[in-house]
């Protein structure tokens, strides 16, 4: 079998979507593909009010107590959806702020987390 190139140039006349949608797309996927991340990305997709009118701002340390990680991983995450546009972030004095950028994409996602444990839970009873 010969081996094959992740983007093979045949391959890609026939897709919908312009090299850099993909690129993004596999950017988006890889970051999310780590399960600390995920977790970050849920937390800051709580919204604080019940009819979900604002998504909240949480500070590092409070990410990293809530989803048990050490401040320094933690803050490492954080830059990784910072940089990858997942998640904003604004200084205040010596404070930083984090929020979610686009809440309807995270949540979109979390629905096909949610379609994937399903999907388990249905392989695991066969």
């Amino acid at each position: 079998m010969a081996p094959s190139s992740s983007k093979p140039k045949q391959a890609r006349k026939g897709l919908r979507r312009p090299e850099e949608v993909d690129k993004y797309v596999d950017t988006f996927l890889s970051t999310t593909c780590n399960t600390s991340r995920r977790y970050i990305l849920e937390l800051l997709a709580c919204p604080e009010h019940e009819d979900g009118s604002r998504m909240p701002e949480m500070r590092s340390g409070e990410i990293a107590k809530a989803i048990g990680l050490a401040a320094a991983t933690t803050s490492e995450h954080l830059s990784q959806l910072v940089a990858v546009g997942l998640v904003t972030s604004r200084r205040e004095g010596n404070v930083v702020y984090y929020q979610l950028r686009n809440h309807s994409l995270v949540l979109a996602f979390h629905d096909l987390l949610e379609a994937l444990d399903h999907d388990y839970a249905l392989k695991k009873e066969m």
